[in-house]
């Protein structure tokens, strides 16, 4: 059961944080700050940024052939894309308040800001806007499905799942049917890690979206 795992999960997400923190200090190093939820660099920086340019049509006849040539089946994914992250989205708005499920903040999951670096050129910018936006909202979804797993069916798997998300290390073992009618009701109301940083973030409103 997952409260035998709750140590090993603490201590994980604590490491997460250290790396996450580690990684932040790093950012903090660069020579940008925020104005209105926006990285902005001084002024010396950007026309350093803008010597890096890599001129589209160099970039283009530097980039192999069939690199190129696969571009239309990379961006057609945009489609299905964008489409899961509107149902993922009214899915949620509906049926979590019902399943009384704490919404998912997408602003965590879907951070585009990379295409403001002077130094890519138009192409690059493209390219990352959508590298951020597909992660994001497959991580996003990620987010929202193991929630709802966790509401609707808190049972483990008899097969080992590669990269599984951590709310089922709470899920009764498969197989086990009197844990499962026992504690399936409190299983599916056990969202207080979630909550609790919920409650320590403050609101992003001014998050960029753009």
């Amino acid at each position: 059961m997952g409260h035998r795992l709750e140590p090993l999960l603490k201590e994980i997400r604590a490491l997460e944080t250290l790396v996450s923190d580690k990684i932040h200090d790093a950012t903090e190093a660069m020579p940008f700050h925020f104005e209105n939820g926006k990285p902005v660099f001084g002024l010396d920086t950007r026309r350093h940024h803008r010597t890096l340019i890599k001129r589209t049509w160099k970039f283009l006849r530097e980039a192999p052939l069939l690199a190129i040539l696969t571009t239309p089946v990379i961006y057609s994914l945009l489609i299905p894309i964008s489409l899961l992250d509107l149902l993922v989205c009214v899915f949620q708005w509906i049926c979590f308040p019902i399943y009384c499920i704490p919404v998912v903040r997408r602003a965590d999951y879907v951070v585009l800001d990379r295409h403001r670096l002077a130094y890519l050129n138009v192409i690059e910018r493209i390219n990352c806007v959508y590298c951020g936006y597909a992660n994001g909202v497959l991580a996003f979804a990620r987010e929202v499905a193991s929630r709802t797993e966790q509401y609707w069916c808190p049972i483990k798997h008899a097969r080992r799942v590669n990269d599984s998300h951590d709310r089922q290390s709470w899920f009764c073992e498969y197989g086990d049917g009197d844990t499962f009618r026992r504690e399936y009701e409190t299983l599916r109301q056990q969202f207080d890690d979630v909550k609790a940083v919920s409650d320590n973030s403050p609101a992003d409103a001014t998050r960029d979206q753009e």
